[in-house]
């Protein structure tokens, strides 16, 4: 068996980090904007970031053989998803402030940063520097797309060893392509999400948002991080700022390949853009849970403008799993509560930047068990799962249950180790299918008596987060694999 094809992981995690200590440069540039005296600090820590990547570039991945199995792709995905977030703690460290001077919470806020969960141990973010802030939001940028496919777009001599990383990073989802040559179709998706993130930053800054908050908010949302500037969430913010929240939160639940389409006027090629089906169920879903959030806000005594508002803003967010949270109504119902829970963990669409076990997955469950049922009256009948007209295989259905079985462990096991920590097992379960699903703060968390602030827990029960936090990013599969010793065994 060919040894393992350690100076291509080297080489393309030097490349990641010397491509985020570039992006530092935005931060430092918003420190001398701002004056907030941070920016010989974030200096130091884009130095040290860079000359790590240069040494793992240059020395470790030197003469590197562009090829990747399925072994090295699967390893070098959860590498890279280490070793990005460990060296993205030195301006946390370096910086500091409120909730972040010590290793672990760095490491929890640069963790929930690249995998955009959005938890933080920050409990006064406007006490921070500005540049720190959009430092925060950058990563959960960074993290939106993945870091892998920045390596696909930028690198053209992967070639076909490109495949192996756009599955891993996709793993367990079916993502279209944009494109025949895989590294185009990444690059129209970078493009997307780049002219995606500039449009709001406008948008932002035209209802009046300040240049910081308009930077990050827009890295925030676009991202489905959540990430936010102040310690009452969005609540400060206009009502201009918060429909433009509304607008691109629900935009980045939706597929990049259908946003690509979108933006590109490709509406009727190659199919109609609203014929796709997980798209009509996104918005049908967004619909329905509006009006009962609404009329369940109304029969609870809330008047109509704020059960309308916060139901259509509190949706969207959860939803696209942004995380951002308004101040609670006064009387929340059993059925809200219910409601968005289910929302948390079913998540976004396939291919965008949101978490949860993915629309696309739900309806392939829901259809086959459709197909069951109906195969129980008609014993006879020949059934197929089809999205979209096009049939489904069963070993891809096969993996579905497997991962939803994993994602529901995960949860269980998560909130297991968190009751252990002192927590109820309410806030427990919340919190674990929360950051598995990569949504972090849910005002669900405190209307189950539970808090808000991820600083309170106790470090075990931070790791743990972090570990959820990882397996909700890397859709579990790339996580369980590397831990186990039958893949390890395959030729």
């Amino acid at each position: 068996m060919r040894k393992f094809n350690y100076r291509l992981v080297a080489r393309l995690t030097g490349m990641l980090l010397i491509y985020l200590a570039v992006g530092m440069v935005v931060p430092i540039g918003v420190s001398l904007y701002a004056a907030d005296g941070a920016q010989f600090s974030l200096t130091v820590s884009a130095l040290i970031v860079l000359m790590v990547g240069l040494l793992l570039r240059n020395i470790f991945g030197r003469h590197a053989e562009y090829d990747i199995r399925e072994r090295e792709s699967i390893w070098m995905t959860v590498i890279i998803w280490l070793m990005v977030p460990l060296c993205g703690t030195l301006p946390y460290l370096f910086v500091g402030g409120t909730g972040a001077h010590m290793f672990v919470d760095a490491l929890f806020e640069s963790f929930s940063g690249f995998t955009t969960t959005g938890s933080s141990v920050i409990v006064h973010p406007e006490g921070l520097p500005a540049s720190l802030l959009v430092y925060r939001s950058m990563t959960q940028w960074i993290g939106g797309l993945g870091l892998l496919l920045f390596v696909v777009a930028t690198l053209r001599k992967l070639g076909v060893a490109a495949g192996g990383l756009y599955s891993a990073e996709f793993s367990g989802t079916q993502q279209r392509k944009l494109h025949p040559r895989l590294a185009r179709s990444v690059s129209r998706m970078w493009r997307i999400y780049i002219l995606v993130t500039l449009a709001m930053i406008v948008l932002l800054m035209v209802q009046g948002a300040s240049v910081v908050d308009s930077i990050a908010l827009a890295f925030s949302t676009v991202s489905t991080g959540g990430f936010v500037t102040h310690s009452a969430g969005v609540a400060t913010l206009g009502s201009g700022v918060m429909t433009v929240l509304v607008v691109f939160m629900v935009l980045s639940g939706v597929n990049v390949a259908l946003l690509y389409r979108l933006f590109t006027f490709r509406w009727r090629r190659p199919v109609p853009l609203w014929r796709d089906e997980e798209l009509r169920i996104y918005l049908l879903i967004f619909i329905v849970s509006v009006a009962a959030c609404s009329v369940s806000f109304l029969s609870e005594g809330n008047d109509l403008r704020h059960s309308v508002s916060y139901s259509v803003f509190h949706i969207a967010s959860t939803m696209s799993t942004c995380g951002y949270y308004l101040p609670s109504l006064p009387r929340w119902s059993l059925l809200v509560s219910v409601l968005t829970f289910a929302l948390i963990v079913v998540g976004a669409s396939a291919g965008s930047t949101g978490g949860g076990i993915k629309l696309r997955r739900i309806i392939i469950l829901a259809k086959y068990i459709g197909n069951y049922f109906t195969r129980m009256m008609h014993p006879g009948a020949v059934f197929r799962v089809k999205v979209n007209g096009e049939v489904v295989e069963d070993s891809y259905i096969h993996k579905v249950f497997a991962f939803v079985f994993l994602y529901m462990a995960f949860i269980v096991a998560g909130a297991f180790v968190l009751t252990l920590c002192g927590t109820s097992i309410p806030e427990a379960v919340c919190m674990a299918a929360a950051n598995v699903s990569n949504l972090g703060p849910s005002p669900l968390i405190n209307n189950l008596g539970g808090s808000l602030d991820y600083s309170l827990l106790p470090v075990v029960g931070k790791l743990t987060l972090v570990v959820l936090m990882l397996a909700g990013r890397l859709e579990i599969f790339a996580l369980v694999a590397v831990f186990s010793p039958s893949y390890w065994r395959r030729s």
